[in-house]
């Protein structure tokens, strides 16, 4: 009989690169294979929406804040679109791999807490900047866009993407079926989202409900991703930035002791 060798359990270092690669390129393979649901989709929704406001309204001439409606609504519209597909990208992945029993493939693999955090957002953050791109070239044949500050437009297009995709992945966690979501979705994220100068001028607000828009961390990834646009914003820019890598913090923290202690994850 031939000698065998002791088993020795594979190391991956500090970092098991391999499998944190492997769980980014699955999150986003999955949206990818949908992509007239994932991605086409949300383009479609958000030409509807232009329609809808430059030409329905008859607003295409009107000008907002020194900008056509038009240039004004677009950053507007390609932000709206990337948070909500980040946002779903995470909830559902997780949502649908708890509802039909295999989260435990993602739990049992060598991957830290952190890396889990990572793999998980980098699928929403993808999603979310790739259908931002795709809308943002679909209006671009009606608007003309001129980019004011790239650098402004990438920051912000990430932390909003990376924001929404660790709110989708703590609620992810959190829910325990597809109406927990369905409900976090419509009386959290739209209302942020629709309520955060999306269509409309915050400077046009009462000034209590002026306020109640500089609170809304949405209000900062919007304005800062129309200044890149644009040039245009609402707010203070430093006041934004700071509060969305706030923010960011704050979320990862959350999700990394999530996973870490596998709240509603594991029996």
């Amino acid at each position: 009989m031939p000698h065998s060798m002791p088993f020795k359990p594979r190391l991956s270092g500090p970092v098991n690169w391999l499998g944190l690669w492997t769980l980014c390129a699955r999150e986003i393979q999955r949206f990818l294979k949908v992509y007239a649901q994932t991605i086409l989709a949300p383009v479609v929704t958000a030409l509807i929406f232009f329609a809808i406001f430059t030409l329905a309204l008859g607003r295409q001439d009107e000008v907002t804040s020194g900008l056509p409606f038009a240039l004004f609504l677009t950053p507007g519209l390609v932000m709206m679109s990337v948070i909500q597909n980040a946002f779903a990208n995470t909830s559902s992945s997780l949502m649908i791999a708890k509802i039909q029993g295999n989260i435990v493939d993602t739990l049992m693999p060598p991957l830290s807490a952190a890396e889990l955090t990572i793999g998980y957002a980098s699928g929403g953050v993808v999603r979310g900047v790739l259908v931002g791109v795709v809308t943002g070239t679909a209006l671009f044949p009606f608007v003309g866009i001129h980019l004011h500050n790239v650098w402004f437009l990438l920051f912000h297009a990430l932390a909003a993407s990376l924001m929404l995709s660790l709110l989708g992945t703590i609620f992810g966690i959190w829910a325990e079926k597809f109406d927990h979501i369905a409900a976090v979705t419509n009386f959290v994220i739209m209302p942020l989202a629709f309520l955060s100068g999306t269509f409309y001028s915050i400077e046009r607000l009462p000034d209590a409900w002026h306020w109640v828009a500089m609170a809304n961390p949405f209000f900062y990834a919007i304005d800062g991703f129309r200044y890149g646009m644009t040039g245009h914003a609402d707010g203070s820019l430093g006041t934004g930035v700071g509060a969305l890598v706030c923010v960011n913090l704050v979320l990862l923290v959350l999700c990394h002791r999530m996973f870490k202690t596998g709240y509603r994850l594991k029996p």
